[in-house]
């Protein structure tokens, strides 16, 4: 499987995550995702903010990429986020749907790269002004490993309130192979 195929398994994955998430959490009172936890970003909707936060930061920086300015063109409209505990939207439906359009983004992006396109070197400044150059493989890697750990954390803190998710597993978005 080729690098490419396993970053469309992963925009596949956060979809699909992401849905399951959203639905679960819509479950709930406005009180209830606002709720203080006692998680890194306080509640439900401040962790969920914060995922959307840094999806748009770094798509941002992804669309500055030679091979992605018609793909990602969308995302340059995106609020500029000041803090990585910005909340965006106060309004679970409208981070909701946000979310929906940003995903089927993500899909487009990833589906619009070619291999080659991950060797490149992407020159950004994190949200401090701090200089990076890393390469983009390691960057897209970094961008959906983020997502994961943060909607774990969505996870545990839905499950404290009595809301299951169901099965939150790559295993179960990784297709069956014919040839074994």
């Amino acid at each position: 499987m080729s690098l490419k195929n396993h970053f469309e398994l992963l925009a596949t994955y956060n979809q699909w995550m992401n849905l399951k998430v959203y639905e679960a959490a819509g479950q709930l009172s406005a009180a209830d995702l606002a709720k203080d936890r006692g998680a890194f970003f306080g509640s439900i909707l401040g962790t969920l903010n914060h995922i959307f936060v840094g999806d748009a930061i770094w798509l941002k920086r992804f669309s500055t990429h030679p091979s992605c300015l018609n793909s990602l063109r969308e995302v340059t409209d995106l609020q500029n986020s000041t803090s990585l505990d910005q909340m965006l939207f106060e309004d679970f439906d409208s981070l909701f749907e946000q979310r929906i359009r940003l995903d089927r983004q993500i899909i487009s992006w990833i589906a619009e790269l070619s291999e080659n396109d991950f060797d490149f070197i992407l020159s950004y400044h994190n949200i401090k002004g701090v200089p990076g150059n890393k390469r983009y493989s390691s960057l897209v890697l970094h961008f959906f490993n983020h997502q994961t750990h943060h909607r774990g954390q969505v996870s545990t803190l839905l499950s404290q309130v009595g809301a299951d998710i169901g099965v939150t597993d790559l295993l179960d978005q990784i297709p069956e192979e014919t040839d074994v």
